[in-house]
């Protein structure tokens, strides 16, 4: 399966043009059986774009803002899969935000609209001790960007975040140094490549500061903030920058936890039920969001 992404990523950049990558991208569709768990609902109105997955079996008692990965230029019809299996792992009412893409908007208009979502749900009433914000790959920098703006603004924080492989330092990328070996040395493990990370971030941040703490957030002050659960696949060309940004985060005294599982790549867990570490990921992820959503607003037994 690393394989057939990698060979197609390649085959979708070597085009050119960004729409047309999109729609070689859309030519495949990883689907999952987590899909007939949930129900799909489109939500546009002036404010946000985006659709509901919603848990079938029973109300959901968490919410979720969920922010899709591709490099802050790709939204691939493969990942309504994998918001499918995030919903069902989390047993969430999730709101999976389509926010504008890159190269055509660059930052900060993918943090304006993540801004956008998260206050379109505070001001309908969802309830921030119930609220959780995640996402892979560049949805988990979004996550973490958006953590630091709402904070910076005085908004209320969600009870709880996650983010999935992702990227910490846009520098890395671009100047090749600083946080270790993975980039190259995974390089041959992994599905994305050096090369896709530095065209995202020139299509992304251009001309922009890539030391901004809501690009780069391991430049940021990351007190203050609500618990952060980090998953990285030890093969990742990513994964010195993450293990670097949680460091510093702990360093600073954030609450922040980074799980890694050895032999496995960028957000290894889209495989689903086709690898064991992804399941067992998946099911973390429910765990954590049980543990520090769910069980920390239960009402005491009588």
């Amino acid at each position: 399966m690393t394989e057939v992404l990698r060979t197609h990523l390649e085959q979708a950049f070597a085009l050119h043009d960004v729409k047309e990558t999109r729609r070689f991208l859309d030519s495949v569709v990883l689907t999952s059986p987590a899909l007939s768990s949930v129900n799909i609902t489109p939500v546009t109105n002036e404010a946000i774009h985006g659709r509901w997955f919603v848990i079938k079996r029973a109300a959901p008692a968490v919410t979720l803002l969920y922010l899709h990965g591709g490099g802050f230029s790709f939204e691939p019809k493969g990942h309504t899969g994998f918001i499918a299996m995030i919903t069902a792992a989390a047993q969430s009412r999730t709101l999976a935000l389509d926010y504008r893409l890159s190269p055509e908007h660059c930052f900060p208009a993918q943090l304006e609209d993540a801004l956008s979502g998260y206050r379109w749900l505070l001001d309908r009433g969802f309830d921030p001790s119930e609220l959780v914000v995640g996402g892979d790959s560049a949805g988990g920098n979004l996550t973490i960007a958006l953590l630091l703006a709402a904070r910076d603004r005085g908004m209320p924080l969600p009870k709880l975040a996650f983010a999935l492989s992702p990227p910490t330092n846009f520098e890395v990328p671009v100047e090749g140094g600083g946080n270790g070996t993975s980039l190259t040395g995974n390089e041959e493990f992994d599905w994305i490549s050096r090369a896709m990370l530095l065209k995202w971030a020139e299509w992304y941040c251009q001309g922009a500061d890539r030391r901004d703490p809501y690009i780069s957030p391991v430049y940021g002050d990351l007190r203050s903030l609500p618990p952060i659960y980090i998953q990285a696949g030890g093969a990742e060309i990513l994964y010195d920058s993450i293990t670097a940004f949680a460091d510093e985060a702990k360093r600073q005294g954030a609450d922040v936890v980074l799980e890694s599982w050895a032999d496995m790549n960028h957000i290894f867990q889209v495989f689903g039920e086709q690898a064991p570490q992804s399941i067992e990921a998946l099911r973390r992820l429910g765990e954590v969001i049980e543990a520090r959503v769910r069980e920390s607003t239960r009402a005491p037994e009588e």
